[in-house]
C-alpha cells in the first residue's frame, strides 16, 4: 500500500504528554471533590486570561448534527454537549469520578437506593434554578420507554416512576435491583441535567456556555454562562465550534489562524504542525479504541471460527505503526482499558496467518473469502486501519472490498448500519457502562449484535448487582474472557490522541477518556491577548 505514513519519532520535541497512563487509571469508588477554577497543561504560559472568543475546529459533523442533550452521536455533537450541559458527576482527567452538579451521591447499604444532593445556587442558562425536579425530569426523559435516549442502557435498574424529589435539592433514586455502577452511568456526558421545559431546538442547560447560534453541519456559537457553578470559569466570553469533516481543511484552518484549536491531528500532518513555532501539539494516552466490528448474527461472521480467524489476521503493532503512525498502544480484543478489571492476564493475541487459514478452511472458506468492510472518516486513523487490514487479509486469502461512507451518514440504517463488517470509535468507559452502550441486546450501538450469550449476560448482570469490588471485578473478568474468545470486536489498539493549538492558548490538559481536548474541557481554556 503506497499511502502508508512513516512511523512517528518516539519522543516528539514539542508535545505535552499525559503523565497518567490510561492503563493505570481507575474509577474511584469514592467521589472526589469537584475540580476548581482552572486547568493546567499546554500553551498560554502564565496566569489565565479572561475574555475573547475561542474558535475550535472539531473533526466530523454533518446535516444530522444535534443539540439534543441526551442523544449526541458524533464528535461535534459530543463537543457541544460538554459546552452546553453538565452532569451530576463527571470523569476527571485521570479517569476517577468527581462531583459536578452533585454535592453528594450516596447509596444505601445494598445499592438499591441512591440519594443525590445538589449543590446550592445552581442555575440554568435562562437564570432558572437547577432543582431536584430538574434531575427527576432529566432521568425520566432519558428512560422514557416510548423514546429512550442514549443513556437508557446505562441506567438499567433505575425505577423511573419511583424517582422522588425529596426537597428542592435532594433526589431519591430507587433501583429495581442493586445498582453499584450508578455513578459511572451518571458521569457519562449524555446523562446530563436539563430543565423541565427542555426543548432541544432551543437548548437550555447549565454548562459553562449557553447557545447563541447553530447551523447543522457548519458551526455553533456559544457565550459565557455567567451563572456557571465553578467559580471563575469559563475564561472565554465566547466559544465557536466549527465542523471539519475534512482533515486537511482542519489543519489548514489552524495554520492560517482561522481557528485557535483543532482536535484529532492527522498523523501525517504532525511534522507540519511541529514545524510551526506558533503551534503546539498535546498528546494524550487514552483508553479510546477504534475497533473492527463483526456482526455475530450475519454470515460469514455468525461462525466463531471466522471471527477468530479475522482476529489472527491482524498484525497489531503494524496497525499501530501504520494507521496511527505509532501514536497508540497495542490492544488485545478487549475494551475498557481504564477499568480495574481489565484482563491483563489474557494471552496477547498475535498475528498467526497459518492458524487463520486453518480456521477459515474449517469454516468452509478454504478456497478464499470475500467480504465488504464499511469505513469512514469518523475518527483519525479509522480509514487508514481499514486499508492496513485490507492488505494484511490478503496473506490469509481474504479479499476485503472497502466501501467508504460519508461520516455524517455512517450510523444511518439506510447505509446498512450496523454493518456485517464495519468500524467505529469509542471513548474510554468502564466495562459495564461500555457493554450497556455497545454490547447488550437493545444497546443504542450494538454494532456486533452481541449480547444474547447467556453465560456472558449472566456474569454482566450479576456484576452490576455486586457491591464488593473484588467480587465484581472477578465477574467482569469472566465476562471479558467470553467476549475475548467469542465476541464480535477486533480491538487492535488504543489511541494516543493528538490535538493542536496556537501557543497563545492555555488551560489544556490531557485526559484518559479518549475525548479530544481533555474531554472538551472548554471551561478551562483561555487565549493570551
Amino acid at each position: 500500500m503506497s499511502s502508508r505514513p512513516d512511523p512517528a519519532p518516539s519522543s516528539p520535541s514539542r508535545r505535552t504528554l499525559l503523565k497518567v497512563s490510561a492503563a493505570g487509571a481507575a474509577v474511584a469508588p469514592v467521589l472526589a471533590a469537584c475540580g476548581g477554577s482552572g486547568g493546567g497543561g499546554g500553551g498560554g504560559g502564565g496566569e489565565p486570561v479572561r475574555g475573547g472568543r475561542l474558535s475550535v475546529g472539531v473533526a466530523g459533523g454533518g446535516v444530522n448534527d444535534t443539540l439534543d442533550a441526551h442523544n449526541p452521536t458524533d464528535n461535534v455533537d459530543i463537543a457541544r454537549n460538554f459546552a452546553l450541559y453538565a452532569t451530576l458527576v463527571r470523569y476527571a482527567s485521570d479517569g476517577t469520578i468527581e462531583n459536578c452538579l452533585a454535592d453528594s451521591l450516596e447509596p444505601d447499604e445494598d445499592a438499591t437506593e441512591w440519594t443525590v444532593v445538589l449543590k446550592d445556587g445552581l442555575t440554568f442558562h435562562d437564570g432558572s434554578p437547577v432543582t431536584a425536579d430538574s434531575v427527576v425530569y432529566s432521568l425520566r426523559r432519558i428512560l422514557d420507554p416510548d423514546a429512550p435516549q442514549r443513556g437508557a442502557g446505562d441506567l438499567t435498574g433505575v425505577d423511573a416512576e419511583g424517582l422522588e424529589a425529596v426537597d428542592g435539592l435532594t433526589v431519591r433514586i430507587p433501583c429495581t435491583e442493586p445498582t453499584v455502577t450508578l455513578p459511572e452511568a451518571l458521569a457519562e456526558y449524555y446523562n446530563c441535567v436539563v430543565p423541565e421545559d427542555y426543548d432541544p431546538r432551543e437548548p437550555v442547560g447549565c454548562g459553562p456556555f449557553k447557545a447563541v447560534e447553530f447551523v447543522a453541519g457548519e458551526y455553533s456559537l456559544f457565550e459565557r454562562h455567567e451563572g456557571y457553578h465553578e467559580e471563575g470559569l469559563p475564561y472565554a466570553d465566547e466559544l465557536e465550534i466549527v465542523d471539519f469533516p475534512d482533515d486537511d481543511a482542519r489543519v489548514n484552518a489552524l495554520n492560517s489562524g482561522s481557528v485557535d484549536i483543532i482536535t484529532q491531528v492527522p498523523h501525517v500532518q504532525v511534522p507540519i504542525i511541529e514545524g510551526n513555532p506558533d503551534l503546539d501539539i498535546m498528546e494524550s494516552e487514552t483508553g479510546m479504541w477504534l475497533p473492527f466490528t463483526m456482526r455475530v448474527d450475519t454470515a460469514p461472521f455468525d461462525d466463531v471460527r471466522v471471527r477468530r480467524a479475522f482476529r489472527l489476521i491482524v498484525d497489531r503493532q503494524e496497525m499501530i505503526d501504520q494507521a496511527l503512525a505509532g501514536y497508540g498502544q497495542v490492544g488485545n480484543d478487549m475494551y475498557a482499558r481504564m477499568d480495574p478489571s481489565y484482563p491483563e492476564d489474557l494471552p496477547q493475541r498475535e498475528q498467526d496467518i497459518a492458524e487463520a487459514k486453518r480456521l477459515l478452511a474449517e469454516a468452509g472458506h478454504g478456497d478464499g473469502l470475500e467480504v465488504e468492510l464499511v469505513t469512514s472518516d469518523i475518527s483519525a486513523g479509522v480509514v487508514a486501519a481499514a486499508e492496513v487490514f485490507q492488505e494484511q487479509a490478503r496473506e490469509a486469502g481474504v479479499t476485503v472490498n472497502l466501501r467508504r461512507v460519508n461520516p455524517s451518514e455512517y450510523w444511518n440504517e439506510e447505509e446498512g448500519f450496523p454493518y456485517p463488517f464495519g468500524q467505529d470509535f469509542w471513548s474510554a468507559r468502564p466495562y459495564i457502562t461500555q457493554a450497556a452502550q455497545g454490547s447488550v441486546v437493545g444497546a443504542p450501538y450494538n454494532e456486533t449484535m452481541w449480547g444474547e450469550h447467556e453465560e456472558w449476560l449472566g456474569h454482566l448482570e450479576e456484576a452490576r448487582r455486586t457491591a464488593d469490588l473484588d467480587a465484581r471485578n472477578e465477574l467482569i473478568r469472566e465476562a471479558q474472557e467470553i467476549e475475548y474468545e467469542e465476541g464480535g470486536y477486533i480491538v487492535w489498539g488504543f489511541v494516543n490522541l493528538l490535538d493542536a493549538h496556537h501557543a497563545s492558548v492555555g488551560g489544556l490538559e490531557p485526559a484518559v477518556s479518549g475525548h479530544p481536548l481533555g474531554s472538551y474541557a472548554f471551561r478551562n481554556f483561555w487565549k493570551d491577548a
